[in-house]
């Protein structure tokens, strides 16, 4: 008899986890590699939000608290979704996670009943699919293509949706293109599902604050108000706070949605740290400046890696609306050989080549369900980047 259950034999782990750990082992090896797998900002988190948190150390606010989050956090992000999402959510309509991961998680685990459809946009973040096999859910993926931006298009959504279809999640800016969805391009989704009530809607808006040139945010439920009641807007403060390690994510939805995700919060993570909700807190209602710093660096990055990769032999590179990756095409590479006479036959092959080769740590494009292309984040230092895109340059050309 198998110790394991046989539906881990359905999903498989995390490859963004397992690049940036085989980047790290390589590393302890001794070896001179760039990891550029991790989504995960290289600044600091703010000052201010550090001192919340040793101030609630000091008042001794080190003990459970309530499983969707404390009063006063929810209250904090009820206004924050007022204030920049134009969304109004009660207390009991707002859930806190251990990240936006596990809130995702606790939804699909509570809604969706085997054989439920769930409405993936591909390329995609590697643990939607999963996610939604692990509920028994069945992923629908839907391929959006480089020409239309890595967009879900309107008719392809209808074509997608069936009578089993529970969810559409939707990530903009994405993991892992960085395409963003303006308003009008948003409200051609939310048309569609305005006609379609059975339908719900996961908006997962981490990526929120990281964006760059004339594009503007905006989440399904404040496009379409009528679709408030059956959306889930998903957000955390890991990315644009630079608190990845601080695990906290939230929600806002139907109180009887919230319910229930709080009811499977409550016999798996019981609630994240309480010293990280009271930094939250700080992070949420104080000043948003250093933004403006961090997306300033970021779209310096972008510009830099863009220009690089694109002057790369065989890679072309679309320049992203936000978030801190792009996507580059490499179309142009398979079929070559290594000097070593090996075929670069897939994305995989390619990102195994260039670790191998010159140290460059990057995740295939399989990963995120769309090839051949592969995946660089560009959250990392800039002379690292420019040298990490100059190893890809110099591998690329030893092509033949």
């Amino acid at each position: 008899m198998s110790l394991t259950a046989a539906r881990l034999n359905r999903i498989k782990p995390s490859p963004t986890i397992a690049l940036t750990q085989k980047a790290r082992d390589l590393t302890a090896e001794g070896r001179d590699v760039i990891a550029l797998g991790a989504g995960e900002p290289d600044f600091d988190t703010p000052a201010h939000i550090r001192e919340a948190a040793k101030a609630a150390m000091d008042r001794g606010e080190t003990r459970y608290t309530p499983v969707n989050g404390t009063p006063e956090l929810r209250d904090a992000i009820a206004r924050k979704f007022a204030r920049e999402n134009e969304i109004t959510y009660s207390r009991d309509q707002i859930t806190v996670g251990c990240g936006g991961k596990s809130v995702i998680y606790n939804a699909l685990m509570a809604t969706v009943e085997p054989g439920d459809e769930v409405i993936i946009p591909a390329p995609y973040w590697v643990s939607y699919p999963d996610i939604t096999v692990l509920a028994e859910g069945k992923p629908v993926i839907v391929e959006c293509k480089a020409e239309d931006g890595f967009k879900l298009k309107a008719d392809a959504l209808e074509a997608a949706i069936g009578p089993r279809t529970k969810w559409l999640i939707l990530n903009s800016p994405s993991n892992p293109t960085g395409a963003g969805y303006s308003r009008d391009e948003m409200k051609a989704i939310t048309d569609v599902l305005v006609r379609h009530d059975h339908v719900w809607v996961m908006s997962d808006d981490i990526y929120e604050h990281i964006a760059y040139d004339d594009f503007i945010f905006v989440t399904p439920a404040q496009v379409e108000p009528r679709l408030h009641d059956r959306t889930l807007t998903i957000n955390g403060v890991s990315k644009a706070y630079c608190m990845t390690g601080w695990r906290l994510g939230y929600g806002g939805g139907p109180a009887a949605l919230i319910g229930a995700i709080n009811k499977i919060q409550g016999q798996s993570f019981t609630h994240t740290s309480s010293i990280t909700q009271a930094a939250t807190i700080a992070a949420l209602d104080g000043p948003l400046d250093f933004l403006e710093h961090n997306n300033a660096v970021f779209k310096e990055r972008r510009d830099l890696v863009v220009s690089m990769l694109n002057q790369a032999d065989g890679l072309r590179c679309a320049r992203p609306e936000g978030a801190f990756y792009v996507f580059p095409s490499c179309a142009g590479v398979i079929g070559r050989s290594t000097p070593e006479g090996k075929k670069i036959e897939t994305d995989e092959d390619l990102v195994t080549y260039l670790l191998e080769a010159e140290g460059v740590a990057a995740v295939q494009g399989a990963a995120f369900g769309l090839s051949p292309y592969f995946r660089i984040s560009y959250a990392t230092a800039t002379e690292t980047l420019e040298e990490a895109c100059r190893r890809i340059q110099r591998a690329l050309g030893a092509l033949n």
